[in-house]
């Protein structure tokens, strides 16, 4: 197949105003043997006549696309779950790889889940007990699961687990299982953590999150056992957190400046240093993303990773939002503009302007309180081809316009310009026969039925 035919075709699998008909010629499409193009099996809302032609495929691959998809219904992709094939079953089990954090994934109804947790193939259970698309109730449900791998994942539900099934838990016959359990259960009883402690595969864990005995903590600190995670334990004595907080390890002193009981001056009292691309996985910030009081603590520190950690909820109320806003921290408006539904304009431009091409600007760039209005009037004869293809987005934006950046020198500009509604026919058939346009051109919602059809019909496909 010539090559702008399958980006044209690429195009066309993606295009919002694709007919039904032309979808379901689409899908029957072998490929040569790798099926139809991937966005034709991922598209929202596949009607099911569609969804039909998927599950019948006779491609196991086809059918994977369509297990891990996260445009799918989870009613559409669970009727895989009978699939002849380990592979696609397995791929249903775990479910949509995509990272988005915009994305939510709506979990597998937890019967089906519970038939996958039955399969006979190994695969197929590994892989659903790895998937992090599984609901609650589901895991919760595990507890009295015959296999001790499902059980150990139960622990991860401990906090709505009932007593009878922690309990269970603690006492089970499998060794990982009981050590998943105490991990939690350490940090309200110290002996517990005690007997963690003299587990070398639980030891660190233990220190970090377990209710410590002050004989304990002081044997830790004087054979500098696990100090970076002793650093962060919310029972340590205030005592040895003063010399944590001196100690000659950078990497002890910077997990000691992180303690939620800290105040402002303390904390930054402590020598300590953030490097220029640490995130700020802080747990107690990560685990109150949705607790208005913790959220204020961290977006109010002069700790980076503080504001950093804070700056991944999207529950920050309008002021911290400000707050963070003004910290002239390029990671804290990176994480604003993938993380929070209302970024200020000014940060998200400043993202995409300091970030073009990579994923933190396209988040920006797809936020929907990116800028629309001027874009053309302020960018169209930018030097920078990036900036020019935002004059794209503008609603006032002339069909000349569209249709002279659809010639622009910069690819991505040219790209932008042939997948926009306003670009002339003409020019819009013109794009489908231009290698590096046929895919945008192809995806362009306003390219008639019999363009499409054509589309088809080049690259081989029946309609």
């Amino acid at each position: 197949m010539v090559a702008f035919h399958a980006s044209a075709l690429d195009g066309v699998a993606r295009n919002p105003a694709l007919p039904t008909s032309l979808l379901l010629c689409l899908l029957a499409f072998d490929g040569g043997g790798d099926g139809p193009p991937r966005h034709a099996l991922q598209r929202a809302g596949l009607p099911e006549p569609a969804v039909a032609v998927i599950l019948a495929h006779p491609n196991p691959g086809v059918r994977i696309e369509f297990a891990m998809s996260t445009r799918a219904e989870p009613a559409q992709r669970a009727r895989l779950a009978d699939d002849p094939s380990p592979r696609v079953r397995a791929a249903l089990a775990y479910g949509p790889e995509w990272g988005d954090p915009r994305t939510t994934v709506a979990p597998l109804p937890d019967d089906v889940c519970a038939r996958l947790l039955d399969d006979p193939d190994s695969s197929v259970r590994t892989a659903l007990l790895a998937s992090p698309h599984l609901a609650p109730s589901f895991v919760a449900s595990l507890a009295t699961h015959r296999d001790p791998a499902a059980r150990r994942s139960a622990v991860r539900a401990w906090e709505i687990l009932t007593p009878g099934e922690r309990s269970a838990l603690l006492a089970d016959p499998d060794p990982e299982v009981r050590r998943a359990a105490a991990l939690w259960e350490c940090r309200r009883y110290a002996h517990v953590t005690a007997e963690l402690l003299r587990d070398p595969m639980s030891a660190a864990d233990a220190l970090r999150r377990g209710l410590l005995v002050r004989a304990d903590a002081e044997r830790c600190v004087a054979e500098r056992t696990h100090l970076t995670a002793l650093a962060e334990n919310p029972s340590l004595p205030a005592d040895l957190v003063e010399r944590l907080a001196v100690d000659p390890d950078e990497a002890v002193r910077l997990a000691t400046s992180l303690r939620p009981e800290l105040d402002e001056t303390r904390r930054m009292a402590i020598d300590f240093t953030v490097g220029v691309f640490a995130r700020g996985d802080v747990e107690w910030v990560r685990d109150g993303l949705a607790d208005p009081e913790v959220l204020r603590r961290a977006a109010a520190s002069a700790h980076p990773l503080l504001r950093r950690a804070a700056a991944q909820s999207p529950h920050l109320t309008p002021d911290l939002v400000s707050l963070l806003a003004r910290t002239e921290d390029p990671l804290v408006e990176d994480l604003l503009g993938v993380h929070h539904p209302d970024t200020p304009e000014d940060v998200l431009m400043r993202v995409y302007a300091r970030l073009g091409g990579t994923f933190s600007a396209w988040m920006a760039e797809t936020h929907p309180r990116f800028p629309r209005e001027g874009l053309a009037a302020r960018y169209a004869d930018h030097p920078d081809g990036n900036y020019r293809r935002l004059a794209v987005r503008d609603p006032a934006a002339t069909p000349a316009l569209i249709e002279r950046l659809s010639h622009d020198p910069a690819v991505w500009t040219r790209q932008a310009a042939a997948n926009d509604p306003r670009l002339p026919l003409r020019r819009l058939r013109e794009a489908l026969h231009v290698p590096e346009l046929a895919s945008s051109a192809g995806a362009n919602p306003a390219l008639p039925k019999d363009e499409m059809a054509a589309v088809l019909n080049r690259a081989g496909v029946p309609t």
